[in-house]
């Protein structure tokens, strides 16, 4: 299954660049030096997207990262603006290839000759020479559309980048549970995910999150899942600045579908995680006490755990509860509100999205996930889906800047 993902993922690469070949290579250049040159460079960038992926994958040349993604940010942007130019780009082709109207034949009027014979005939006036055209109706088009598409991709990854190495945004959301206790009104939860720790984050990612964190004084901090992109041996110092996470009742993770794709497995982060302070919530729940009242705040695994053996099990984690009893749940990807609903749930917290990261990624995502940010009704379930704050792949981030958020439950 890996295999045909990886072939189905090749070919796309392959017919993606193919297609920039055509419009930023064929369109714009003669054949000759120049042609031959930036087809091999194509060439090689194909072959830096495959490396750099296939070395996320098997955890080996993480070096190529920086360029990798940034190319891969470029080269969609790039297909997106060469896509919308195509209907201007044609119509003015049809314009430009119109022969000129012809002109008007004026008839040679009889003129009498002297007796004395025709006059000499008048120096004809100096035409001046056509200066040659060094280039073509077609390459002048196709030069203006690669020039544009090409200001165009590059100033809006140049402002997704910016935007995803810049703070996240702080969205404060009160939410009204009807069940909730009075004395729990006012509880705060500051939620994260998709924080990402890999090859392009530094320490200084963690250490911004966790400062931001505490600054908002939550009552309980959620990690809501896809926490890092590699082993501990790798990132387990990136994941350190955790241990100052503060918090009155504690500090819960549960993991994401990223987790599950590390060499080791997400148990030996539920153990670093641990050492830190930062609880795992795997198929369980926990009860919290605040101003006399009790809250349930439940976690499963993500849906990626069943590949592992390590489903989520909403029975596990929900089963044989207080009813009475408002109950949040912490839960990777919004798809699973469909199980938690059958379980009475009152508020789920999600992630996974990243709110769509890179527009117009945004129109794709519900057709797998129900919510793409923000707070929503599902199934008779409220839902709060964090854009999350980190970024997974290119580190750019258009129409999705990344975001901690602080929820504020409200009886």
């Amino acid at each position: 299954m890996v295999w045909v993902f990886a072939v189905v993922v090749f070919v796309l690469v392959f017919a993606v660049h193919l297609y920039l070949w055509q419009r930023l290579v064929r369109s714009t250049t003669r054949p000759g030096r120049l042609r031959t040159a930036l087809t091999w460079g194509l060439v090689g960038l194909v072959l830096l997207v495959v490396a750099t992926f296939a070395g996320q994958r098997l955890e080996m040349a993480r070096w190529l990262a920086w360029p990798g993604y940034l190319w891969v940010a470029i080269m969609f942007y790039l297909v997106v603006f060469l896509l919308v130019l195509e209907v201007p780009r044609a119509v003015a082709w049809l314009v430009l290839r119109r022969p000129p109207r012809p002109q008007a034949v004026v008839e040679p009027q009889a003129v009498a000759v002297p007796a004395g014979g025709p006059p000499a005939p008048a120096a004809e006036a100096p035409v001046e020479p056509v200066p040659p055209s060094t280039v073509s109706r077609r390459l002048f088009l196709g030069r203006a559309t690669a020039a544009v598409a090409g200001v165009g991709a590059l100033s809006t990854v140049g402002y997704g980048v910016r935007t995803a190495l810049g703070d996240p945004v702080i969205e404060p959301v009160r939410i009204t549970l009807p069940k909730l206790d009075s004395r729990l009104s006012g509880l705060r939860f500051a939620v994260v995910s998709d924080v990402h720790l890999g090859p392009i984050t530094g320490i200084g990612h963690t250490e911004r999150i966790v400062r931001m964190i505490n600054q908002l004084r939550p009552d309980v901090v959620t990690i809501v899942g896809d926490l890092v992109d590699g082993s501990v041996a790798e990132l387990g110092a990136l994941a350190r600045p955790l241990r100052s996470l503060e918090s009155r009742y504690g500090a819960y993770f549960v993991t994401g579908n990223h987790e599950y794709y590390t060499a080791n497995g997400p148990g030996e982060w539920v153990e670093e995680l641990d050492g830190l302070g930062v609880r795992s919530l795997r198929n369980e729940r926990v009860e919290i006490r605040h101003q006399g009242a009790v809250l349930d705040l439940a976690g499963v695994n993500d849906l990626g755990g069943a590949a592992m053996n390590e489903p989520p099990d909403f029975e596990k984690a929900l089963g044989g509860r207080d009813t009475s009893r408002s109950t949040v749940l912490l839960a990777h990807q919004p798809v699973q509100v469909e199980q938690a609903a059958r379980y009475g749930v009152d508020l789920q917290l999600s992630g996974h999205t990243h709110g769509g990261q890179i527009a117009p990624f945004n129109l794709i995502v519900p057709l797998q996930q129900p919510v793409v940010s923000g707070l929503a009704t599902v199934d008779g379930v409220q839902v709060y889906v964090t854009r999350g704050a980190g970024f997974w792949g290119p580190p750019v981030r258009v129409g999705a800047p990344p975001e901690i958020t602080l929820v504020e439950l409200r009886s």
